[in-house]
C-alpha cells in the first residue's frame, strides 16, 4: 500500500471515526451501524475503502465478519500511535466511546443471562453440543505447584478440586450467580473447604494488582465480549513472572454455537491469541493444538508469562 492511498482512505470524517472505534475493539457491520448511527450501506462502503487501503482487517467467523484496525499497511502501523492520540479530539469521540461501551455491555449481558438460565444443564449442554478431546491432564500439567491460582469463568467448578490439589490457594471467579451456586454445591458434595468463590467480570476481576501466581482460563475466552481486554486484565492481577494457562477452541464453523452455547467467537487461531497476548504484555508464548477426533472440535492449549 502506498502512502497516498492510506492518506486518501483516512481523509474523511466518517472513516476517521470508524478507525477510532475499531482501534478500541473488533465489531461487526451491524454493531458499527449502531455505534456510529449510520446506515449499513454507508458503513460498508467506508469499511471497504479502509480495508482496501490496509488500514483495517476483517476476520470471518461463520456468517459474521469482525472488523478491526490494523492490516498489512506498514505506513499506517507506523503513524498509528500518533494518530490514535489525535483521534481522541474528534467531535463525536465521547458519544462513540459511550456507544462502544453499550455494545460490549450488551454482549456481556446476553452471556450472563444465558449462563444464569442454563447453569444446571451447562455441563451436559457443552459436552453434547460442542464436544472436544480430553485435554484436562495436559492443562493441569501447565499449572505451577504451590501458587495462588485464580480460575476465571469457573462455570460449575469442575476443575476446582484438581487445582486445589496443586495450589496453595484457589480463587474462582464467575459472572453468573447461578454458576457460582452450582460450583458451591459441587465443592460441598466433595467436602472441599477453603476455595474462595467470587462474583466478578473477566474485564474487572475482583482481585488486587499482582495478587496471583497463576490464572486459568478454561473454555471461557470464546464467550468474552472483548478478549483483548480480558487478557490485559489478567496480566494486571498476575505477579511478575506469573503464568497464564489458557484452553480454548481452535477456529471452527459450528455457527449454531452462538445461540446454543452463547459463544461470541467461533474459536481462535493460534496467531491471534499470540498477538493479543503480546499486546497485553505477555511473553514466552507456547501453544499446543490438541486435535479432535470425529465429531469433536480441536483445542488450543496455551501457556504464557507476564
Amino acid at each position: 500500500m502506498n502512502i497516498l492511498d492510506t492518506l486518501k482512505a483516512l481523509a474523511d470524517p466518517c472513516r476517521l471515526r470508524l478507525t477510532a472505534v475499531l482501534l478500541a475493539g473488533e465489531f461487526t457491520v451491524q454493531e458499527l451501524t449502531g455505534i456510529l448511527g449510520m446506515g449499513q450501506s454507508r458503513i460498508s462502503r467506508h469499511l471497504k475503502i479502509l480495508a482496501e487501503a490496509g488500514v483495517l482487517s476483517v476476520k470471518h467467523q461463520g456468517t459474521w465478519s469482525y472488523y478491526r484496525a490494523g492490516g498489512d499497511n506498514g505506513f499506517f502501523s507506523a503513524i498509528c500511535p500518533v494518530l490514535e492520540q489525535e483521534l481522541e479530539a474528534l467531535p463525536e469521540r465521547s458519544q462513540d466511546l459511550a456507544a462502544v461501551a453499550t455494545v460490549l455491555e450488551e454482549r456481556r449481558r446476553r452471556s450472563q443471562e444465558f449462563f444464569d438460565r442454563h447453569a444446571r444443564q451447562w455441563d451436559d449442554l457443552a459436552r453434547t453440543l460442542l464436544p472436544v478431546p480430553d485435554y484436562r491432564g495436559q492443562l493441569l500439567a501447565l499449572v505451577p505447584e504451590g501458587k495462588t491460582v485464580v480460575e476465571i469463568g469457573l462455570g460449575t467448578g469442575g476443575l476446582l478440586p484438581a487445582l486445589a490439589a496443586k495450589a496453595s490457594k484457589v480463587i474462582g471467579v464467575d459472572h453468573s450467580p447461578a454458576m457460582l451456586e452450582e460450583a458451591r454445591a459441587r465443592l460441598t458434595r466433595a467436602g472441599l473447604a477453603g476455595i474462595d468463590l467470587r462474583l466478578g467480570e473477566m474485564t474487572h476481576l475482583p482481585l488486587s494488582d499482582k495478587a496471583v501466581g497463576c490464572a486459568v482460563l478454561n473454555m471461557v475466552l470464546h464467550h468474552a465480549a472483548d478478549p483483548a481486554a480480558v487478557l490485559a486484565e489478567i496480566r494486571r492481577v498476575l505477579t511478575p513472572g506469573g503464568v497464564l494457562v489458557l484452553a480454548d477452541l481452535a477456529r471452527h464453523e459450528r455457527e449454531a454455537a452462538r445461540e446454543q452455547l452463547a459463544d461470541q467467537w467461533l474459536g481462535f487461531e493460534e496467531e491471534e491469541l499470540q498477538e493479543w497476548l503480546k499486546a497485553a504484555g505477555f511473553a514466552d508464548f507456547r501453544c499446543e493444538k490438541i486435535q479432535g477426533t470425529a465429531g469433536q472440535e480441536s483445542v488450543l492449549l496455551v501457556q504464557s508469562r507476564k
